[in-house]
């Protein structure tokens, strides 16, 4: 059971990183779409790359910051039963969604973009407007990061609802212990 408890704090270490990293891509999105409001409106100025490096680093928060808004309980849930049921129905609950749903949806995420991914290496493939940025296999390989970041997310969750099942004395908070491991 020790080893159960180590990898769910290990993985909220490491979602709890990305996540206070990625945070800050917000700031640079915002000073970023105001520059390119800013150079438009004002003194009739575009640059498609500046453009394009906005709309990527939105798609960066959402893909990497996934992991972590699971962590925190962030996601929408329908809790019409779970906000009312006990703790042992809530780690019921939380193991079944996350066997049952969450990690099928990530195994079938990653297996659906895979060759997407490796096709985008092999090209080096860029943007596909004329001054746009070059790096687009990596914007795309933030399809991987997300399906191994949510994927262990999902498998910190079922860790824990096992812990709570199995009558575990210390079973650790999502998110509490971040800094332990």
């Amino acid at each position: 059971m020790l080893a159960l408890e180590r990898f769910a704090l290990s993985v909220d270490w490491i979602n709890e990183r990305v996540g206070r990293g990625v945070a800050w891509l917000t700031l640079a999105m915002v000073l970023i779409t105001f520059t390119v409001v800013i150079l438009r409106y004002v003194f009739s100025i575009g640059f498609v790359w500046l453009q394009e490096s906005y709309v990527w680093l939105h798609g960066a928060v959402f893909m990497l910051g996934a992991g972590y808004t699971l962590l925190h309980d962030g996601h929408v849930r329908v809790d019409v039963f779970y906000r009312e049921a006990s703790a042992r129905r809530k780690a019921a609950v939380d193991l079944l969604g996350a066997a049952a749903l969450l990690l099928p949806f990530v195994a079938m995420v990653a297996w659906v973009s895979w060759p997407y991914v490796v096709v985008s290496w092999q090209r080096l493939e860029g943007s596909r407007e004329a001054g746009g940025l070059p790096g687009l296999f990596l914007l795309k390989s933030l399809l991987v990061a997300f399906c191994v970041l949510v994927g262990l997310q999902g498998m910190a969750m079922a860790a824990r609802a096992i812990l709570a099942l199995g009558g575990h004395p210390r079973v650790p908070e999502p998110g509490n212990g971040v800094g332990e491991v």
